[in-house]
């Protein structure tokens, strides 16, 4: 094969899925790997049903996964002359034909054929019609051949046979004029030398009658790799049920791109035992070779852990620009506040999403905490008051604020006191963040600084009594 082409064709009738994502994704990465080309084509043919909104949120998605494309977006709503053209084309040579039976007569003859034990295909009543009545609304179809095979060798499945007298004489234009799915695909893959298709295996069925299509119109034939569904954890079709299936419904969710990118990849893929890859690592191993022909199952558990994995390793820069972003969601704004990178840091060993992080580092910025009733009953006791009064001396008096002049203070505390670390550290806990769980409380003390940590614990009297 020479240049390599492959493309991702979305229908823009919803949000871009998991599904649809995995197969951009392997796309993505064959054209990269052998230096091809990545083509991305929107076939809103569906007229009523696509919307603007729908390649909005398409686009947006494959931007955040950072699968950028080489060529398009193309609409395929911009190219009915070309189909026209086409299917004026196959009429002229006799491929494709008239068909005026109305919904009534073909229902019928469903109906009959499966009484009769035949499989229920349109049964050629307008082949060799005579008359071409102008008035009267027609479809026109495709003269499917009556014997024969149609075979091809997929890149994944291996070899597939179809026997022609199974297949149906295709609809290729409505009554309406608008042309069909498996006409425009051919048109728009040969006419965009599209080498390589690889979809989904729900397509396989679709095969044969591009191949004809491809074959009638004098096309070269693309090869193909026909990718395996991904299923619930029940087996069932990934679906709504199981949970989000939206790509940016996991970016809502607080997940990293290259967790989600890492993950996909290994549904139906495999490089050893290898579960973490890097972009380039992935472009440079990926291959249709190691694919694999059953269908992935979907564990929302192993994308947690990776995305755990990624936020744990993940360059707090970043992290602190997606945080700012996280809070806001969240309704908390960051100014004035501690820096979000520096939250970032002692926060992103303990956080699964950066909705977790978002979640657990609110408290920074918070300028009236939300405070935990029984944390307040326990911990915030009026035994508490002198010794909150000594720490905040101690703390007033460190000439630096680093969490070795933070610990010294509190150690001075606990001497006076005769108290072991716990016996203050959680009341001072509860506190700074208004419950009982942050990261070590000399940490949370140091970005948030000496004037607010202060304010916060000079704030807190009248919460044990005082």
């Amino acid at each position: 094969m020479g240049n390599l082409r492959v493309r991702f064709a979305p229908s823009p009738t919803g949000y871009l899925h998991i599904g649809g994502a995995r197969t951009a994704l392997f796309n993505y990465l064959l054209a990269r790997k052998n230096g091809g080309t990545f083509v991305l084509r929107i076939e809103d043919t569906d007229v009523a049903r696509s919307t603007q909104e729908s390649v909005d949120a398409i686009l947006r998605a494959m931007n955040w996964l950072g699968l950028d494309y080489d060529e398009g977006p193309y609409y395929q709503s911009q190219r009915f002359d070309l189909y026209r053209e086409k299917i004026e084309e196959l009429q002229s040579k006799g491929r494709a034909f008239r068909c005026y039976c109305n919904v009534e007569e073909l229902e019928e003859k469903r109906k009959t054929a499966l009484e009769e034990g035949r499989k229920p295909k349109y049964d050629g009543t307008c082949r060799h019609r005579p008359d071409q009545p102008e008035d009267q609304p027609y479809v026109v179809r495709f003269r499917s051949p009556d014997d024969g095979e149609t075979i091809f060798e997929d890149r994944i499945k291996g070899t597939i046979r179809f026997s022609n007298e199974e297949l149906d004489d295709l609809i290729i234009q409505r009554t309406d004029g608008t042309p069909t799915y498996n006409f425009v695909v051919v048109v728009d893959d040969a006419t965009m030398d599209i080498n390589l298709v690889v979809r989904g295996d729900d397509h396989i069925n679709n095969t044969p009658r591009q191949i004809l299509l491809y074959e009638a119109l004098g096309y070269p034939v693309p090869e193909y790799a026909h990718v395996p569904m991904i299923l619930g954890e029940d087996k069932a079709r990934l679906s709504k049920r199981h949970g989000a299936t939206s790509v940016m419904a996991y970016r809502e969710m607080g997940y990293l791109p290259e967790a989600l990118v890492s993950y996909l990849v290994r549904l139906g893929w495999s490089h050893g035992d290898q579960e973490i890859f890097s972009k380039e690592e992935l472009i440079e191993k990926f291959s249709l070779d190691q694919v694999g022909r059953s269908a992935g199952v979907f564990n929302p558990g192993k994308l947690l852990w990776l995305n755990e994995h990624y936020i744990k390793n993940g360059d707090p820069e970043r992290l602190g620009r997606l945080l700012k972003e996280y809070l806001q969601a969240e309704g908390v704004a960051t100014q004035p506040g501690p820096d979000p990178v520096a939250v970032v840091k002692i926060m992103q060993d303990r956080s699964k999403t950066m909705v977790d992080m978002a979640q657990g580092a609110a408290f920074f910025y918070k300028k009236e905490l939300e405070f935990d009733g029984k944390a307040v009953a326990k911990f915030l006791t009026e035994d508490k008051i002198p010794v909150f009064k000594s720490l905040i001396r101690a703390l007033e008096k460190q000439d630096g604020f680093d969490q070795e002049a933070i610990e010294s203070a509190f150690q001075k505390v606990l001497k006076e006191f005769d108290l072991k670390l716990g016996k203050v550290a959680q009341p001072v806990r509860v506190a700074l963040t208004g419950g009982t769980s942050s990261p070590s409380i000399f940490e949370v003390i140091e970005v948030l600084g000496r004037e607010e940590t202060l304010r916060r614990l000079n704030k807190v009297f009248p919460l044990c009594g005082a």
